[in-house]
């Protein structure tokens, strides 16, 4: 009974968040001010719950609870997409490409990404998800790398522009992208729902889970392959933060004291959601926009990351 508290809680909290959000500091202009916070929550909402999914279910394929989707590139391949784009159009670049364009351009690759990685890493080698990460660590830090190398090369003006992509906000979103994102999202999010029982069986090991009749490989392929569409159209849409799915998953574990997914994935979403939502009123009416939602929620992750090495190290 102790989950379901945890979950009513969290639902509860997440909708007094909601009406902090859209019916404070409005103003007069009601017509123009609740449409658009309206947008942002339902963009909020669905990047929330892809992060907190996504986290939860890739920390089980990887048996690791310090690890998130972004160990696999996918923030260092998006960055590396945006500058590229910049230094091919220049200051031309939202000219050429609109917010569609670069949406389905990123999307798509990232997507592609993940499935060369599956097919030539983990299905065609050792089948250890360990080379995976490792590969998709190595690879991360390539992208960083010739991003950073294209960024020296482009003119300073243009640098402006792909800053606004290294860093999430939910001030650019696209409202023409949230019913496709939207729909991809939730149906990934059901499809993904049928294997919760399996990946309940799979936090025993691998050798465990592989006697108890789970097709471990058929698992791992099917999610890391949700994760990927979810992570994908998540950064796409608002940009990468890269710590808050270990923020998130890790409190989620620490609040429900279950290990079956069903609880586990809805009080991550749940918090997850409270802490975006929350997180962009203060950035809005207590820093009045001088910083973005990324950087606190890094800042705020980044130590708890080094707090769950220290305590991994003790144990």
């Amino acid at each position: 009974m102790f989950k379901y508290k945890i979950i009513t809680i969290l639902l509860v909290a997440l909708l007094i968040c909601i009406g902090i959000y859209m019916f404070t500091f409005t103003g007069v202009n009601l017509d123009y001010v609740l449409p658009r916070r309206g947008f942002k929550i339902i963009a909020m909402i669905l990047i929330s719950f892809a992060i907190g999914y996504s986290s939860v279910v890739f920390q089980t394929i990887s048996a690791n609870r310090i690890l998130t989707p972004s160990i696999m590139g996918f923030d260092s391949f998006y960055l590396l997409i945006q500058s590229t784009l910049v230094f091919i159009y220049g200051d031309k670049t939202f000219q050429v490409l609109n917010a569609e364009s670069n949406f389905a351009i990123s999307v798509g690759l990232m997507i592609l990404f993940s499935l060369a990685m599956y097919y030539l890493v983990f299905k065609r080698e050792s089948k250890s998800m360990y080379l995976l990460l490792l590969v998709g660590m190595l690879i991360g830090t390539l992208f960083r790398s010739i991003s950073s190398f294209i960024v020296m090369l482009i003119d300073p003006n243009e640098f402006m522009i792909f800053q606004a992509a290294m860093f999430a906000s939910f001030d650019k979103i696209n409202v023409n992208l949230l019913t496709i994102s939207s729909v991809v999202l939730i149906g990934a999010m059901i499809f993904g729902a049928r294997y919760f029982r399996q990946l309940d069986v799979m936090n025993l090991g691998r050798e465990n889970a592989i006697s108890l009749g789970v097709d471990y490989h058929k698992v791992i392929r099917v999610n890391l392959m949700i994760i990927s569409v979810m992570v994908a159209i998540s950064t796409a849409l608002v940009g990468p933060i890269t710590f808050l799915g270990i923020l998130v998953a890790n409190l989620a574990y620490e609040l429900v004291k279950s290990s079956k997914h069903i609880y586990i994935v809805i009080t991550c979403c749940l918090l997850t959601a409270v802490t975006v939502i929350g997180g962009q009123y203060l950035v809005e009416h207590l820093f009045n926009m001088s910083t973005t939602i990324s950087i606190i929620i890094n800042f705020v992750g980044g130590i708890y990351f080094i707090y769950l090495l220290l305590r991994s190290n003790k144990g």
